[in-house]
């Protein structure tokens, strides 16, 4: 019988995310500058040479880790992981050998894995099921969000200083409007302004907001909770809002995640107080958000991913 991974939140992961694999990349964009036509064959030549070396966590790194330890809830009687991870590389099997090497070297319990040999693994996440896509590659980021199959993230570099997360917990930090819902509201707060925004959605508070991004993914998180033995408010997975509402548009909020049937742990509404101080305190596994403004300084302290528009979305061309 094939793998019924409908309530297991599936990450897909290429591995410039999961590993630091920073080196490899600009040697072979530096040959590929002068020599192009050996790049491909140095390049592979470098990572067989390298390839017992273990490489360094990546910006994805402690959120797959403290993902894939939620497994130890997993009930004898459950038919599937709650967690599953899989690698997908535009490497080569060949090049890709050091990847899966540290993966054994550092127990990670991903058993899948793509290697398309300089192809875009975007195609290849509804063949993996999978929920959440994170990747260092804005081409196969915005292909994945034009065609609306799941989340995806363009990760930046990893903080420059670690934060303390607590053991034992998985923690994600969202940003609100293009992320969660729609960028119907933020289009109104960029063309008509604040005062209009903040009108619309006060009025409009008892209607739940369009479906964002990464609606889908806040679904399949709150599946991942109810099959977790603790109480919600106990669970090991912890998300956190993080936006620029405030009074009165906040309402709206909490009540379309209401009608959702999602439950948020912790949400911060800041009306346009910086991000970076919450973040820090409230120390996320990853935060997502759309905007480069807010994530330039947060990805200096926590691990941040980036949400890109939709191409035919009006917010596109204005980033």
């Amino acid at each position: 019988m094939p793998l019924d991974l409908s309530n297991t939140l599936v990450i897909g992961i290429s591995a410039t995310a999961l590993f630091d694999m920073s080196e490899s990349d600009q040697i072979f964009r530096n040959i590929y500058v002068t020599d192009p036509d050996s790049a491909i064959e140095k390049y592979r030549a470098y990572m067989l040479e390298h390839e017992n070396q273990s490489l360094q966590p990546g910006t994805g790194y402690p959120l797959i880790k403290a993902l894939l330890g939620l497994n130890q809830y997993r009930q004898p009687n459950d038919k599937s992981s709650l967690v599953e991870v899989v690698v997908m590389s535009r490497n080569s099997p060949d090049t890709g050998i050091r990847v899966l090497n540290t993966i054994r070297h550092d127990k990670l319990d991903i058993t899948r894995s793509a290697f398309t040999a300089g192809e875009t693994v975007a195609d290849y996440l509804d063949a993996f099921d999978v929920d959440l896509f994170l990747t260092t590659s804005v081409d196969d980021a915005q292909k994945v969000i034009d065609s609306r199959f799941c989340a995806a993230a363009i990760l930046k570099d990893p903080p420059s200083g670690s934060s303390e997360i607590p053991e034992g917990q998985v923690r994600i930090a969202f940003d609100g409007d293009a992320v969660l819902f729609s960028d119907e509201s933020e289009l109104v707060y960029k063309t008509q302004g604040m005062a209009a925004f903040h009108a619309q959605e006060d009025a409009q508070q008892d209607i739940p907001m369009a479906e964002g991004p990464y609606a889908t993914l806040l679904k399949k998180l709150a599946k991942l909770q109810d099959r977790l033995p603790t109480r919600m408010e106990y669970s090991p997975v912890r998300i956190a809002l993080v936006t620029a509402r405030n009074s009165p548009s906040e309402m709206r909020v909490i009540k379309t995640l209401r009608s959702w049937g999602v439950y948020v742990d912790e949400a911060f509404f800041l009306g346009g107080v910086e991000k970076t101080k919450v973040l820090q305190a409230f120390k996320p596994h990853i935060f997502f958000d759309d905007q480069d403004i807010h994530l330039n300084a947060a990805a200096k302290l926590v691990p941040s991913g980036k949400v890109p528009y939709a191409s035919n979305s009006e917010l596109f061309n204005a980033s």
